[in-house]
């Protein structure tokens, strides 16, 4: 391994992985000239002021407007960048949207519009559909981020609420020629997903969205109810005022893995991928993964390389009231830990990609064979940290977090095992 300690090996498989997916790499692959005529630039998402500046750095100043997360936002020369709330919204979204959408609907068909979609954008792009107020969604956000529910069935109620998500921001440029370019941070890479696609149709209805809420448990407002009962604006694939779009993916999970894999076999590793779409529960994720890695580690014969267990997707908590502070890939972390139970040889690092994790300004946490000591002998209870879904607080006892502060992208969670 080049005398690299396994922590850092783990630490720059993580950069590695963020640096795969920087808007500054990907987009001038794509962009190509600048088009002729009026170009509007729009986005949002936890990459778009990053993916805004890439596109400034290779077309020069541009006229538009991008929504980024509080604390994200680039230096550009002529795209305006409005920072917002993350992962619910606020009405500073709401206002940055509703100048977005006023923005498209004076163009014609002979303007191009270049739209900046990276995950973030749901919470980003916020227009409450018609008879909706920003406090009925923040309501069944934050009630379906607590419940545990998958990224796409919370996607499949948001686009059902807004009046931009399911094709809607396309539909409100057409006639003109949309170009949109998407950063993944969804299992499987669906654009109906990313930040609830808003320059794709969607072959989902609003029955399907009441469904999702009733199933989870979700506290409905009234007018919600009523909202979803009547239907709602979400485009059909095939629709017209989407005709005129193109979507590409610039930007995924799977690009990432790749780039850490290529490190580490670089550094004397074996690498096995178990793919970029993993879900579940954090806790029980974490344990799966944990027994796996002692599992691999008992087969090992002396001399073996090194091995490094990778994978992505998104993990969700299911959260009881008053929670303590975490998030998913830090209570996947800490229920690692407790079934490690000390294990020798094996590191492992969680981190999400676009530097924050939960409900904490910190991306991850690291862990190693005395990591379970070490708290143990600092009086750190990790059984009882973890049922409180307090691992941040644990992990910062434990000097052992990940925090690279804002990393302007987002392909989702990046998980590695090392096996030595």
């Amino acid at each position: 391994m080049d005398s690299l300690i396994p922590t850092d090996l783990l630490n720059r498989l993580f950069e590695t992985a963020v640096a795969a997916a920087d808007p500054m790499q990907v987009l001038p692959r794509v962009l190509g000239p600048r088009p002729p005529g009026r170009v509007v630039v729009v986005g949002a998402g936890k990459a778009s002021a990053r993916m805004a500046e890439a596109v400034e750095h290779v077309w020069g100043p541009c006229e538009g407007l991008v929504i980024t997360r509080y604390g994200y936002a680039r230096p550009c020369q002529g795209i305006e960048i409005v920072e917002a709330a993350h992962p619910v919204p606020d009405a500073a979204g709401v206002a940055a949207t509703r100048r977005m959408l006023d923005l498209l609907r004076g163009l014609g068909p002979e303007d191009r519009v270049l739209a900046l979609i990276s995950g973030g954008g749901s919470a980003l792009l916020c227009a409450p559909a018609e008879g909706l107020t920003l406090a009925d969604k923040q309501a069944v956000t934050a009630a379906l981020l607590a419940s545990g529910a998958p990224i796409e069935r919370i996607n499949t109620v948001r686009k059902h609420l807004s009046a931009v998500k399911g094709g809607q921001l396309a539909a409100a440029a057409y006639p003109a020629r949309m170009r949109a370019l998407l950063i993944s941070d969804v299992p499987g890479d669906d654009p109906a997903f990313i930040a609830s696609g808003p320059t794709v149709g969607d072959t989902s209805t609003a029955a399907e969205a009441l469904k999702v809420l009733e199933e989870h448990a979700i506290a409905v407002p009234e007018a919600v109810r009523r909202h979803l009962l009547a239907g709602s604006g979400v485009l059909a694939p095939g629709a017209q005022a989407l005709s005129r779009c193109e979507t590409i993916i610039v930007a995924a999970p799977v690009q990432s893995l790749e780039a850490a894999a290529s490190l580490a076999r670089g550094k004397g590793c074996a690498v096995r991928s178990l793919g970029d779409a993993l879900e579940g529960e954090a806790a029980e994720l974490g344990a799966q993964l944990a027994r796996m890695a002692m599992t691999y580690a008992s087969a090992r014969l002396p001399g073996e390389s090194p091995l490094v267990l990778l994978s992505g997707g998104e993990c969700t908590v299911s959260l009881p009231e008053n929670p303590g502070l975490g998030g998913p890939n830090v209570e996947f972390l800490l229920s690692a830990l407790n079934t490690l139970d000390g294990a020798p040889g094996i590191w492992a690092l969680a981190a999400d990609t676009d530097g924050v994790d939960g409900a904490a300004e910190v991306a991850g946490a690291l862990i190693g064979p005395e990591s379970l000591a070490q708290a143990r002998a600092s009086g750190l209870d990790p059984a009882q940290a973890l049922a409180g879904h307090d691992a941040h607080s644990f992990f910062a006892a434990l000097d052992a977090q990940v925090k690279p502060g804002p990393t302007l992208t987002n392909v989702n969670d990046f998980r590695a095992f090392l096996i030595l």
